[in-house]
């Protein structure tokens, strides 16, 4: 096993830096940078900046579009634009639902939506956890009801992140209740500007909308709009969970947040604490492991060998680290990190009165931080499979 990037792998990294660079909106850098608000137009700014250089739906194969780029290759864009300060690709379309589509949808359906999402002028949004199926997603009672050439959506979903800027929702439906649970799913694109379609904020710790409860009422869905067979999407959401929780991972968001921590540490005259300086220090050699088992998965994905199913592992890891650097950032800022207004935050002038700009976001991030452990499958049912799928 060969961690080290070849020569080509270098220039390859050098190439994206610069195209980041003189790409990259500095105003945006800027945000991401020091944890502030980004909007939907920044959000969806970057992406089609993306789109428009066919790079958007990065992880995509030639055929469908996209740059036809190794696993080793895709990581060091990934890496490139964290680093830079780049937004995060918001996963939904291009990481997630597009993957799927590509694998189990037909012809008519990719020539359909696929290009939408390579451009980043459609926002797709997840419709898979509800009030009572979270962690036990095949308990879900969303309801699809086919009737001829159409089917009747009636149910709810909750914690639909930014679902108030989807235009459409790739859901999680049941078509029906015979044998096990998970047999009775399917996998429904619904368009969100449906009659009966009605999304209704979550505000959370941060006070942010991020997450949404999206309400169907007689929600009429072609069935078109069906991706592979009724009854198989239990197949489609495993397919796509993967993607899902290795991208919570997030290692080289990471790395850039380490950066920040250190920054912030030094300003605020902690730095030269030897017990905090461990911590930091601490963090540091867990986030290289993370980095390194990710490699180890790129190098058995390069030599041709069935790496093991560890996305879970992924996520576990990589949740935890962003709330130990989010905690750490607390307490580098003692109870200057406190305050938090998010009104002020806007206008540009907390950070005058709590001792630098760059403390004002620290509440807002740590407060966000709590659902890493929770969404994309809680922690604890992740060890269980784990413990199941990896250790036998």
């Amino acid at each position: 096993m060969d961690l080290a990037f070849t020569p080509e792998e270098q220039q390859f990294r050098q190439d994206i830096r610069a195209w980041v660079r003189e790409n990259l909106p500095p105003e945006i850098s800027h945000k991401v940078h020091n944890a502030l608000r980004l909007t939907r137009e920044d959000m969806q700014r970057w992406a089609k900046i993306l789109g428009k250089k066919g790079w958007l739906g990065y992880g995509w194969p030639k055929e469908f579009g996209g740059p036809g780029w190794n696993a080793v290759q895709r990581h060091l864009f990934e890496e490139e634009c964290a680093l830079a300060g780049a937004p995060r690709i918001v996963p939904f379309g291009p990481v997630m639902v597009a993957p799927v589509i590509m694998t189990f949808g037909n012809a008519e359906q990719q020539k359909r939506f696929l290009p939408g999402i390579a451009s980043g002028e459609v926002w797709w949004s997840q419709g898979y956890s509800e009030p009572g199926a979270g962690s036990d997603l095949a308990s879900l009672k969303c309801r699809a009801e086919r009737q001829g050439d159409k089917y009747i959506v009636n149910g709810q979903k909750t914690w639909t992140t930014l679902a108030q800027h989807g235009e459409w929702i790739f859901c999680l439906v049941r078509t029906s209740t015979e044998g096990k649970p998970q047999t009775g799913i399917s996998f429904l694109l619904i368009d969100m500007k449906s009659p009966g379609v009605s999304v209704r904020p979550i505000y959370m710790l941060d006070g942010e909308p991020e997450v949404n409860e999206v309400f169907f009422d007689n929600v009429e869905v072609p069935a078109e709009n069906l991706i592979g067979e009724e009854n198989k999407g239990w197949t489609y959401a495993k397919h796509l969970l993967s993607h899902e929780r290795t991208n919570i991972a997030d290692v080289n968001r990471a790395k850039r947040e380490l950066e920040r921590l250190k920054r912030i540490a030094k300003s605020e005259k902690v730095w030269d604490d030897q017990r905090f300086r461990d911590e930091v220090a601490k963090l540091e050699v867990e986030v290289v492991a993370l980095e390194m088992l990710v490699l180890r998965v790129l190098s058995a994905q390069q030599s041709g060998k069935n790496s093991l199913d560890i996305a879970g592992l992924l996520k576990i890891r990589g949740s935890e680290i962003q709330q130990r650097y989010s905690e750490l950032m607390m307490l580098a800022a003692g109870p200057y990190s406190l305050p938090w207004i998010r009104e002020a935050m806007d206008a540009g002038w907390q950070g005058e009165f709590v001792g630098a700009p760059y403390i004002a976001p620290l509440a807002a991030t740590y407060f966000n931080m709590r659902k890493t452990t929770i969404y994309g499958g809680s922690n604890e049912v992740q060890r269980t499979i784990v413990s199941q799928t990896v250790l036998g």
